[in-house]
């Protein structure tokens, strides 16, 4: 196999190692999601249980409160009809005082059990307002996991798919090379294999020495960037775009001649001093 060859069978896996890796990612995340939604239900749950013991002890004062108003009533009641049985100062002053007493009592144990229903009321709307929303909630989660279990058996299938594509492209490719090459697809996303040009690795936009960009160009085997180990294949640049490489051999060539030109003015020199010296 030849590497044009390789480098065509490369490009195509790439391709399908990438689509391959990005829906193996994908299936990971799942229980991501689902455990996010999951922990919001749980905290739902909790504050409901917590507000639903805020509602029962609020209950259990309520009827704590109705009990003492009505022993309250009875006894103001009670003194009330006594009232008409009194006969000197000394018994109207007693129970004048009892129904005043139960009377105060009665207005006070009237008042805290408003306060009582006024909280009653309101965490009663919001007990209910939890329970609305916890069912919601379990029903978007419920239905959100047979859409993720339906959409997992299809993303599966699909990875099977590219599996057995890649699988084929990579008949009589060496192993290591393939192990490093998707190695380098799974830390990058998508690019195994890239293109030099003008001596520059399009990957890491890193200037590559001219030696070993020329290797590159030679196509003699799979080179990868000492940079970013990407696989790389040389790229002509296109007209008007400047070759760092065609800068970097002007720049030898006018380094040869500048040398061969000084090499040729010391001869000179030497000729005619040994002229003048005859």
């Amino acid at each position: 196999m030849t590497i044009d060859e390789i480098f065509n069978r490369l490009h195509k896996l790439q391709d399908v190692l990438a689509e391959k890796i990005a829906l193996e990612k994908k299936i990971q995340s799942i229980p991501k999601v689902l455990e996010d939604r999951e922990s919001l239900l749980v905290r739902l749950k909790k504050t409901y249980i917590e507000q639903y013991q805020d509602y029962e002890d609020l209950r259990t004062q309520q009827a704590g409160c109705r009990n003492q108003l009505l022993e309250a009533e009875s006894k103001r009641e009670k003194a009330e009809k006594n009232m008409e049985a009194t006969t000197t100062q000394r018994e109207y002053e007693i129970i004048d005082k009892e129904i005043r007493d139960a009377s105060e009592k009665e207005h006070q144990c009237r008042k805290e059990l408003q306060h009582v229903e006024r909280r009653l009321a309101e965490i009663d709307e919001k007990v209910k307002a939890n329970k609305t929303l916890i069912d919601e909630q379990e029903g978007e989660l419920a239905e959100q996991k047979r859409n993720i279990e339906a959409e997992r058996v299809e993303e599966e299938k699909k990875i099977a798919a590219l599996t057995a594509d890649a699988n084929k492209l990579s008949e009589g490719l060496d192993e290591e090379l393939l192990f490093k090459f998707e190695r380098i697809i799974r830390k990058k996303g998508s690019r195994g294999i890239v293109a030099v040009r003008g001596g520059v690795c399009e990957s890491c936009h890193m200037i590559l020495p001219v030696q070993f960009a020329n290797n590159v160009r030679r196509k003699e085997k799979i080179v990868s960037c000492p940079y970013c180990s990407s696989f790389l294949f040389y790229e002509d640049v296109s007209d008007g775009e400047t070759s760092f490489l065609d800068e970097e051999i002007g720049s030898l060539a006018s380094l040869d001649d500048d040398e061969e030109q000084d090499e040729e003015e010391l001869d000179e020199e030497d000729t005619v001093n040994i002229d003048d010296e005859e």
